[in-house]
């Protein structure tokens, strides 16, 4: 029995399969584009493939995130935040606060030891301190989006950014360049941004996890929300599937309750 999650953000398309005890059969990740009906699609057909399951083997899917109503396959759709709430419960069944650092937004959500969501924040203000701020800050230092975590986790100095909002810290990094500071220097400064706007946003208790695309491609940035906030900071076994794996799990629970009936 296999069951399927799909979550559409803004920037990328993440599609997921599970089997009956939750175990993650096969995935596919691509960029949500302009097209979010055809990236769910893709996603779920490169699902398929590495999973080697056929369609119709698919008892239940449901999607989420930003474009989750642009998945006409799916059966139901569910919240980015009771999604990734699943997911990350699922690898870590305790009191949690879940830090997912996306493309587009922040979420700060908060789990008791019954896996019920105690609270939740959203960053909706700007896309400082997200996956597009580092996206956008690679393309200004004009280096390879994949190249920022080995260089920050190199720096020996940090340099100090006092901007949070996108088009002022670019400013920023023009200025520190002309000064001669180093490129590791400043990743790691964007890095701390990053960290610092998390950080401002909630309280943290329980163990804290960090998910999302940013926390997959960049583990060193665990390291520093780890220090700095003096605790513990874990990441599950796929962090930028957090999301589709909670909706595939919940596509399960919800097969059952239908099965049950």
């Amino acid at each position: 029995m296999v069951f399927g999650g799909v979550d559409i953000g803004a920037s990328a398309t993440k599609a997921t399969l599970i089997d009956k005890p939750g175990n993650l059969l096969g995935w596919g990740v691509l960029r949500s584009g302009v097209d979010f009906a055809a990236s769910a699609a893709k996603g779920l057909e490169l699902a398929l493939a590495e999973a080697g399951v056929k369609r119709q083997e698919v008892a239940r899917i449901f999607a989420c995130g930003y474009g989750r109503g642009n998945a006409a396959f799916a059966d139901d759709t569910r919240t980015e935040i009771a999604c990734h709430a699943a997911g990350a419960y699922h690898y870590f069944p305790e009191a949690l606060t879940i830090v997912d650092i996306g493309g587009q937004d922040n979420k700060i959500i908060k789990l008791n030891p019954e896996g019920a969501r105690s609270s939740f924040k959203m960053n909706r203000k700007c896309a400082a301190g997200t996956g597009a701020f580092l996206e956008e800050m690679a393309l200004r230092l004009d280096l390879p989006l994949q190249s920022l975590d080995g260089l920050a986790a190199g720096a020996t100095e940090e340099a100090t950014l006092g901007a949070y909002c996108t088009v002022f810290t670019a400013t920023e990094v023009l200025a520190k360049i002309r000064e001669g500071v180093s490129v590791e220097s400043l990743v790691k400064g964007l890095f701390r941004s990053v960290v610092k706007r998390v950080t401002e946003m909630d309280t943290f208790e329980g163990l804290v996890v960090l998910t999302g695309g940013v926390a997959a491609h960049n583990p060193f940035l665990a390291q520093m929300l780890a220090k700095e906030m003096d605790r513990p900071v874990k990441v599950p076994p796929h962090p930028q599937l957090t999301g589709a794996i909670g909706a595939a799990l919940l596509a399960q629970r919800d097969w059952r309750k239908l099965k049950d009936a």
